[in-house]
């Protein structure tokens, strides 16, 4: 297959070391086969998460420990455990003790630099006439760097010591001051590889105007391997993950009832992203499907599958559904105003309040006098959202309550039936409805309900609309 590829490889699946050697970056290759393939690789499993903060407890890392300024050794001490952890990966990884002393300095030069960045910024702020609140972004930016330079530099080492011919494409840009765009990083980081002989690793953190954390999160490495594909023409750009894409979590469900999917388009792909499944960012999915780039979705523990793949033009032969998910908790804001009839104004107000605050919009509905918008956020999140809305409309009635969705999805649904048997399965397994919300184009189907439900309806529609129907032809046991 002619053509080069840009694949992205997941914290847990970089952590696998042996496993990630003999199932992606090698896999059985020699010689000129195990070129034409860029790899954009993420932090090792929990190496951002030490750094910034916990993803799911929200425990803080250096970057909350410098923020929070709770005692003078607090972030030192953090920083300093960083490093212990990444030399305690050095020696794991590395069989040569010269590899393993060049990947330990390696680390200590990146962590020496960003620590005498914060010395500088903890010392103007004890003066107490500074203000680094505005600085506190670019040290989360430099700290976020840390990880992926650290992966993608012992990657690249460990390579070439098993004689691949490959190179370490930094783009964190820590010692840098020009910042261009994420498109023009690519374009001159690239500009002397060849490809065809040298197979670049690439840091999932690139340093580029606007920061990479402060417009993606923690999804900035799928924006850089989506943008990757798109400045380099891939014909195809592949994910690297710790399990297949499959029709619900296999811890749910039972690995031995979820299926692969095989087959997806980017609709369904830009409804997981909605929901905050890790399948892909948004963003990215938007870039590969604009230049028609098909993404592949593998599972780094599988060797010989080839995974999930979408593309923009795919739709089952059969309506069917492909995956049953959701989120476990969220906020439903219900803004009820009884003279909203006819009045136009009320919605673009809360939009712009939720912009505001920057809260996550799942969903959202409407009738004559209510306007309910469902919201990836916590409760304290909404505080000033209602506090702001309920300041420009005294009269209204504004509340929120933590709620559950779970949405059946596919790249067509249109099965006639499909939402009677859905909720026949509810009524059956005795779990109630709050809101139920199906779109035209038949692509979801989403239902709201008691947080306390979550789990129990995930397996119970997951039985009714895809064990029951039949897997598909394309897709395999999860497990």
């Amino acid at each position: 297959m002619k053509g080069h590829s840009v694949e992205k490889i997941g914290g847990t699946s970089m952590a696998a070391t042996a496993t990630l050697f003999d199932n992606v970056l090698i896999g059985g290759r020699s010689g000129a086969d195990l070129y034409n393939r860029i790899f954009v690789v993420s932090a090792y499993a929990g190496m951002t998460d030490l750094l910034l903060e916990n993803k799911k407890s929200g425990a803080p890392g250096v970057y909350g420990r410098f923020v929070a300024d709770e005692d003078a050794g607090g972030w030192r001490g953090a920083m300093e455990n960083v490093r212990s952890v990444m030399h305690a990966r050095n020696a794991a990884m590395f069989a040569r003790p010269e590899s393993r002393a060049e990947a330990d300095a390696f680390v200590d030069q990146r962590i020496d630099a960003v620590t005498a960045c914060l010395e500088d910024l903890a010392r103007l702020r004890a003066h107490g006439r500074f203000c680094v609140k505005e600085q506190l972004m670019t040290v989360r930016e430099l700290l976020a760097g840390i990880g992926e330079a650290h992966s993608g530099h012992s990657t690249a080492m460990l390579l070439r010591d098993r004689d691949v011919n490959a190179c370490f494409v930094d783009l964190t840009l820590w010692d840098q001051d020009h910042l261009g765009s994420l498109d023009e990083r690519l374009k001159d980081a690239f500009a002397s590889i060849d490809l065809a002989t040298t197979m670049p690793i690439v840091t999932g953190y690139a340093g580029c105007e606007g920061g990479m954390v402060r417009r993606y999160a923690r999804g900035y490495t799928e924006m850089t391997f989506s943008r990757l594909a798109v400045v380099t023409g891939a014909r195809e750009a592949i994910i690297h993950k710790e399990f297949h894409l499959s029709s619900a979590d296999p811890k749910l469900v039972g690995e031995e009832k979820a299926c692969k999917i095989g087959r997806t388009n980017y609709d369904v792909a830009d409804q997981l992203a909605n929901l905050g499944m890790e399948a892909i960012h948004p963003g990215a999915g938007r870039g590969l499907r604009q230049s028609g780039i098909p993404l592949r979705v593998r599972n780094s523990f599988d060797r010989d599958d080839g995974g999930t793949l979408v593309t923009g033009d795919y739709v089952s032969d059969v309506p069917r559904v492909e995956i049953v998910t959701g989120i476990r908790q969220m906020q439903a804001l219900t803004f009820f105003e009884q003279d909203m009839v006819g009045v136009k104004g009320y919605d673009a107000a809360i939009l712009d309040a939720l912009t505001r605050h920057r809260i996550w919009i799942v969903s959202k509905s409407s009738n004559a006098n209510t306007i309910t918008h469902y919201l990836s956020a916590s409760a304290e999140a909404l505080k000033g959202v209602i506090a702001d809305l309920q300041k420009d409309y005294p009269e209204a009635s504004i509340s929120a309550q933590p709620v559950a969705m779970v949405a059946a999805i596919g790249s067509d649904i249109s099965r006639r039936g499909l939402v009677p048997d859905a909720l026949s399965a509810l009524e059956r397994a005795g779990i109630g409805i709050i809101a139920l919300q199906h779109q035209i184009r038949n692509v979801d189907v989403q239902f709201i309900l008691e947080c306390r439900d979550f789990e129990a309806a995930v397996r119970v529609l997951h039985e009714a609309l895809v064990e029951d129907q039949g897997s598909s032809a394309e897709g395999r046991r999860a497990a």
